[in-house]
């Protein structure tokens, strides 16, 4: 467990929002390869990471994303600060008085704080009935500039990548608090499952493939690249909370359906069956607006079967949070599937 709540601080702590994701992605190939995994990357910039196992024809993929939520530089406005247009499924709400990071093409990072443009209250009286929009929404650079003009002299642009602090913590109660759990607790489980089967020698019953997408949040993970082999995909992703879901912070949600629609029956069942016999805390859940990048696969014609089950994260694409013992069930179910056979 130590280990995994370390690799996710490490993780959440490098800015990869969609479209700017390699040094995530980079971060993660190093430590396979350094492991003796084969690994690939793809024309659009994910990784495959190859693991051999007895049986060639009938293969697994296994996916999860580092890429995160973020934004991108959409205006340089008159004030010298910046409108931004978001990456991924949220609302201006989420980040609010975030403190952020800006990326120019040039390399150089300036660090700002994402603010309502009336958010002084002894200025603007009603400033709680302004909508969080993107007319209303801004980034306070922390340089001094108050122009156009000075903006540019800094070497920000339009396009230039937005990255939110993730705010990492792991408090002694044993939570995880943190932006982008989603997925980078899903990568960290993987790494560490891939570090279990080099140094306790294990051998799979099937090959499988590791994807490590890095475009799930704008919705084009993990669909291409995939061996005609595959047989069984699994969306290793969180598991959505609120009212009227089942999942929780401290077992592992298995999703029975989402926005796109059921999800395997027959692989569904066999991961119930995994937990019940390896005595895994979990919950089967509908998750009413999400996707996966199991669901991106089938959409883009892949004939899989698909599956998704992952972490319950609290506030997900705000600032999320999870509990150590829902890390654990997860772990504990991706091992055990990893060791069963694929059963049709």
């Amino acid at each position: 467990m130590n280990n995994i709540l370390q690799t996710i601080k490490t993780l959440t702590e490098i800015n990869s929002p969609s479209g700017n994701a390699e040094k995530a992605i980079n971060f993660v190939k190093d430590i396979a390869e350094d492991l003796g995994y084969q690994t690939e990357l793809t024309n659009k910039g994910a990784l495959i990471i190859t693991v051999d196992g007895d049986n060639q024809s009938q293969q697994r993929c296994i996916t999860a994303h580092v890429d995160t939520l973020g934004a991108m530089v959409k205006e340089i406005k008159e004030n010298g600060r910046l409108a931004i247009d978001l990456i991924g499924g949220f609302h201006f709400n989420a980040i609010e008085g975030e403190y952020c990071e800006i990326q120019t093409e040039s390399g150089d990072v300036y660090t700002g704080t994402i603010c309502l443009h009336e958010t002084s209250v002894h200025v603007y009286k009603d400033n709680h009935e302004i909508p969080r929009d993107l007319e209303h929404m801004e980034i306070r650079i922390d340089e001094k500039t108050n122009s156009v003009q000075e903006t540019k002299d800094l070497g920000i642009e339009v396009g230039d990548f937005v990255s939110f602090d993730p705010r990492t913590q792991i408090t002694t109660s044993g939570f995880i608090k943190s932006r982008h759990l989603d997925d980078k607790a899903s990568v960290a489980m993987i790494i560490e499952l891939l570090k279990k089967i080099k140094q306790d020698n294990i051998n799979l019953p099937h090959t499988t493939q590791f994807y490590i997408s890095n475009n799930e949040e704008i919705g084009y993970g993990a669909n291409a690249s995939l061996s005609n082999n595959i047989v069984d995909f699994i969306a290793l992703d969180m598991g959505a909370l609120g009212d009227g879901q089942s999942s929780d912070e401290y077992t592992v949600s298995i999703c029975a359906k989402d926005s796109s629609g059921p999800y395997h029956k027959g692989l569904r069942s066999q991961l119930v069956q995994l937990c019940k016999l390896n005595a895994i805390p979990y919950k089967v859940d509908i998750y009413p607006y999400y996707t996966s990048d199991a669901t991106t696969a089938l959409k883009a014609g892949a004939d899989i079967r698909h599956g998704l089950f992952g972490a319950g994260i609290e506030s997900s694409h705000a600032l999320e949070r999870t509990h150590i013992e829902s890390i654990e069930a997860t772990q504990n179910l991706l091992y055990a599937y990893c060791m069963s056979q694929i059963s049709k």
